[in-house]
């Protein structure tokens, strides 16, 4: 678990500037033609710090997307494979199981997230301070903007996005784990 939450934190400090960057560029309008250009705009125009105003919520969406993400996995072969042998349909279908539940169930944050990395300027209008800071801010600016349901914006395209993903995941973990354990069993029974 404490190697899970370290990787997770090291991974997204060097991802987010990355993803900063990529919504910027995605977001409908944008006025970045090139990855320089938007890097360059928002260094000048707000800082260092915007490549990180979200890592918190970041951090705080990643760390419960993963211990869900393990534990319905889990669950599932415990459904699908009770005595643990090499499986690979039920690796597919449990990973599949496991990133629609998670992504599904993080959604919320991702939402947030993506306002704090965009700065969208509708929610920018709607914010009083004209600047959306922290995630307790974009949680409150995300239900002034569209009530309940806009926390669950985009879910659909998020749970068929990690499906496939982990379900991919955990087959290729599975599959290395079932030759690395097969070589290892033949070695021993060479002595």
């Amino acid at each position: 678990g404490a190697a899970g939450c370290v990787a997770t934190l090291l991974h997204d400090a060097a991802m987010n500037p990355a993803e900063v960057v990529k919504q910027r560029m995605q977001m409908y309008n944008s006025p970045y033609q090139r990855v320089t250009d938007c890097v360059r705009a928002v260094w000048r125009n707000e800082g260092a710090g915007a490549f990180y105003r979200s890592y918190t919520t970041q951090l705080t969406m990643n760390i419960p997307f993963q211990a869900i993400h393990f534990m319905t996995y889990e669950f599932f072969q415990e459904q699908l494979n009770p005595h643990r042998q090499y499986n690979p349909g039920s690796h597919v279908v449990s990973g599949a199981c496991a990133g629609a539940v998670a992504a599904a169930a993080t959604t919320p944050l991702d939402v947030c997230k993506t306002l704090l990395n965009t700065q969208e300027s509708l929610a920018l209008s709607s914010n009083i301070s004209g600047h959306i800071t922290g995630m307790a801010n974009a949680f409150r600016t995300v239900y002034q903007v569209g009530g309940v349901t806009a926390y669950f914006r985009g879910v659909q395209a998020r749970v068929i996005y990690q499906m496939p993903s982990t379900a991919i995941a955990w087959s290729v973990y599975e599959f290395f784990k079932y030759i690395l354990t097969k070589r290892q069993e033949e070695r021993r029974a060479g002595k």
